[in-house]
């Protein structure tokens, strides 16, 4: 059940960019905005843990209507959050994460960056984040941010103080004033200064203080602003593009209603001098601080003044005039900046049309790829088409672009055998606990993957050529959604991928049984199948295939097989994989991650299965899993050798649950499924004549609110958790079934667990329950909250936020057992 550039200049960093975008094409407005903008010298960075930590309605002031460079450094990717859309987590929902930040900082106009800090979930202290993080690593990351980025101002959401609840909000905001001071002293991370920067001072740091959450930091003393303002060039008020943009986190339910009127944002100041009237006091904003700007700037009053919004491209010449006098002032952070932005309102205006695109999602190694090129001078401006780039083509035109007539042209390319695969930089290194192995420093900050090509298309624009540099994408066309682009994705002429990514051998079963997927890429590829120790990297002898000696016929051809082998108690995992003609073993294992809302995502990593062995032993066979805001569960469950039925409200109205010996209910389902509301009385009917209902957590916070009552009798859902994975557990009740039947539960089976051990606990306000579970985190009170159970008539009901949803998927064996107990407990005799 599985679901499956480079850094060129300071500009090209910093520019987030979607590739399943059509090609950008501006309103007059929105060139208009710009214009106006190449006269802002100003940039603020703000600064916080998590992707939807930011303050998006302050982000979008900040840079449509301030008009500055406006950024956000997100510490982590969001790696260990919730998801309300899909089973996807870890590396995979920060990868969802990473994409819906950028779609955010499209709509509010920010930029994004990211350091190399994984998030390892829920944390209650600054302290426990960093022994996982490894502050002065991390530390590094944000000073090298903010010493590319030159902000004036860094704003933090969350303060060094602990108000901001978790561990990460307190990091982020002791890393930001940290490096508030590091970044300007050329005696701290002196290595970074050969790849082109410089110590930098920031003017000061502030603190956006808060409301929300039952704490108010915010007072009428601290320096405030209006940021609920109206655009009338864009149309909206700030606060209807901030709940657009906060409503991209759709894989955390952060969909919000749109705000209008006043609505201020309250500051402390926390590093530097403070401000007294303006955000930006004692900051010149204006090209005067620049040598030789005061030109610079009265020539783009004069086009801002002149611009015709019927007729953009009447300012085209003047900008290229623009263009060449930034070009010749000295290279510099303002002048290397405004010249890219010039050149790229130089696109807009003129209404160029710039495409390289292909029909094919894939582009195969040691094959080839058709790649279409079209161009359109929309508008008519005096352009001419002077060379397309790409890889070792290069190719001439000198050819004008007439006004509003297609140009177009196709050709072939090899793919390269050591072409890269695409791949998230950040993902090419095994990564440690608590951040992510990026070696590259140029690469440290960049938001998103690299694309696997680049064109250059080289125009030349009222006689000065221009170079837009273009990412190739896959463009086709849906039947219901109309012309899509899509990642272009560099692939192996083969695949594999087993089935199963964990194989949980139960009772030193001597046997190890499954099934795996090649996908052809690329036909007239052979080779031989084999299995490979992940510890020694040695072939396993004892393995054989249902077809070991495979080859393609077709591209695109999937062959299905199946493997047996030995279980040797000593291999933790091993890789499948194929050897070609060459000797080189191919082992991708590529996962594709299809949401609407993003670019679809590709990423790789070997074809490896983990190998856990288990002593178990289950009782009852049948269950029915109610889904939720989706988990990996269900696949755990049938390993076990359960027989799972997923159900949904139709299922649940259409079956008689006598069917089922126990029905579980998937993570969130309460928070996710109203429709659960009206099959209350069914579900309570099915306990009380014999039957086990067990919910999995649900939560108390803005992920969709509990409108359905759970259980049998009364309990509340808390916000207590226990985030120290290793935390000491105790048995209240030892003799109970759920740790006697029919598997005996010690410590040993609380070993190996991982990111936490429970969340969203119970509190029994109607003393029916028996609380069997007690564990604090260091220096907290115990909680008895993760695990309670009721007999209700002839059945059990059981709430519990014991993390299973992580921790059968990771193979911990004795999450196994707990939940085979649980399972059981409705066929206890004599209990």
């Amino acid at each position: 059940m599985r679901k499956a550039i480079l850094f060129i200049s300071c500009v090209l960093f910093l520019v987030p960019y979607s590739f399943s975008q059509a090609p950008q094409s501006w309103t007059s407005a929105e060139m208009y905005q710009a214009l106006r903008k190449l006269n802002v010298l100003g940039s603020v960075l703000y600064v916080a843990a998590h992707p939807d930590d930011e303050n998006t309605r302050l982000i979008a002031y900040l840079s449509k209507d301030k008009l500055y460079r406006t950024g956000y450094l997100s510490i982590t990717r969001g790696d260990g959050g919730q998801n309300l859309i899909g089973d996807e987590q870890g590396i995979d929902l920060g990868l969802i994460r990473t994409q819906e930040l950028l779609a955010a900082r499209r709509i509010d106009g920010g930029e994004q960056f990211f350091t190399r800090a994984y998030d390892f979930g829920f944390s209650k202290s600054p302290e426990e984040t960093f022994t996982k993080w490894d502050k002065e690593k991390i530390l590094s990351d944000v000073v090298w941010v903010i010493r590319k980025f030159q902000p004036d101002v860094i704003i933090t959401r969350f303060p060094t103080t602990g108000e901001g609840g978790h561990g990460h909000h307190t990091a982020s905001a002791i890393l930001a004033n940290e490096a508030f001071a590091a970044a300007a002293d050329p005696n701290r991370f002196p290595e970074q200064f050969k790849y082109g920067v410089s110590p930098w001072q920031v003017k000061r740091i502030l603190w956006n203080t808060f409301n929300f959450g039952g704490t108010n930091t915010q007072s009428n003393d601290q320096f405030h602003f209006d940021v609920g303002g109206y655009n009338p060039l864009l149309g909206k008020s700030y606060g209807e593009i901030a709940a657009n943009s906060r409503s991209q986190h759709k894989s955390q339910g952060f969909g919000v209603p749109a705000t209008r009127g006043e609505a201020i944002e309250y500051f402390k100041t926390t590093g530097g001098s403070a401000p007294g009237n303006e955000l930006m006091d004692d900051v010149d904003l204006s090209w005067k601080k620049i040598p030789g700007g005061d030109v610079i700037e009265k020539k783009i009053d004069s086009l801002s003044a002149s611009f015709d919004f019927l007729h953009p491209e009447k300012s085209v010449k003047g900008l290229v005039s623009l263009y060449q006098q930034l070009q010749s002032m000295p290279p510099g952070y303002w002048r290397n900046k405004k010249t890219a932005e010039t050149q790229q309102l130089i696109e807009q205006c003129s209404g160029l049309f710039l495409d390289a695109t292909t029909s094919e999602q894939f582009a195969v190694q040691t094959d080839s790829i058709k790649i279409n090129f079209s161009l359109n001078n929309r508008l008519g401006t005096d352009a001419v088409l002077q060379k397309v780039q790409m890889d070792d083509f290069d190719s001439v035109f000198s050819k004008p672009l007439e006004r509003n007539k297609n140009f177009n042209f196709s050709k072939t390319f090899p793919v390269a055998a050591d072409k890269d695969l695409t791949q998230p930089y950040w993902l090419a290194n095994k990564m440690e606990e608590g951040y992510f192995n990026v070696n590259e420093q140029l690469r440290i900050g960049q938001a998103d993957a690299d694309p696997a090509y680049q064109v250059s298309v080289q125009v030349k624009i009222y006689g000065q050529i221009f170079s837009f540099i273009k990412p190739v994408k896959y463009k086709f066309t849906d039947p219901v959604k109309g012309e899509l682009y899509e990642p272009l994705v560099v692939v192996p002429p083969v695949m594999v991928a087993p089935d199963e990514d964990l194989q949980i051998v139960i009772n030193d079963k001597t046997t190890i049984e499954g099934s795996l997927t090649l996908s052809g890429m690329k036909k007239g590829f052979s080779g031989k199948l084999s299995a490979i120790d992940e510890g020694s990297n040695k072939r396993l002898d004892g393995f054989s295939f249902s077809n070991s000696d495979a080859a393609i016929g077709s591209r695109n051809q999937v062959i299905n097989l199946s493997y047996k082998g030995s279980n040797g108690k000593s291999v933790a995992a091993m890789r499948l994989g194929i050897t070609g003609n060459d000797e080189k073993m191919l082992s991708n294992d590529k996962h594709e991650i299809k949401y609407d809302h993003i670019p679809w995502i590709n990423y790789y990593h070997d074809a490896t299965v983990a190998i856990k062995n288990v002593q178990l032993d289950t009782y009852n066979r049948k269950i029915g899993y109610i889904v939720g805001a989706g988990d990996k569960v269900p696949a755990a469950l049938e390993q076990m050798g359960y027989e799972v039925t997923l159900l949904s409200d139709k299922e649940l109205s259409k079956n008689n649950f006598d069917k089922f010996d126990v029905i579980i209910t998937g993570v969130r389902a309460y928070n996710t499924n109203a429709w659960l509301n009206k099959h209350y009385e069914k579900l309570m009917k099915y306990v009380n004549e014999g039957g086990s209902l067990i919910v999995q957590y649900n939560t108390s916070n803005q992920i969709g609110p509990v409108r359905a009552k759970i259980g049998p009798y009364d309990f509340n859902i808390t916000r207590n958790r226990v985030t120290d994975e290793n935390a000491k557990v105790t048995f209240l009740k030892p003799e109970h079934p759920v740790f006697n039947f029919p598997n005996k539960i010690t410590d040993e089976d609380f070993k190996g667990w991982i990111q936490e051990r429970s969340i969203y606990h119970a509190s029994d306000t109607s003393g029916k329950f028996e609380k069997l579970i007690s564990m604090a985190d260091p220096g907290e009170k115990s909680d008895d909250g993760s695990l309670l159970v009721a007999k209700y008539g002839k059945g059990w009901f059981t709430y519990t936020g014991l993390v299973f949803f992580r921790e059968l998927p990771a193979g911990v064996p004795g999450a196994y057992r707990l939940i085979a107990n649980i399972i059981a407990l409705n066929k206890r005799k004599g209990f």
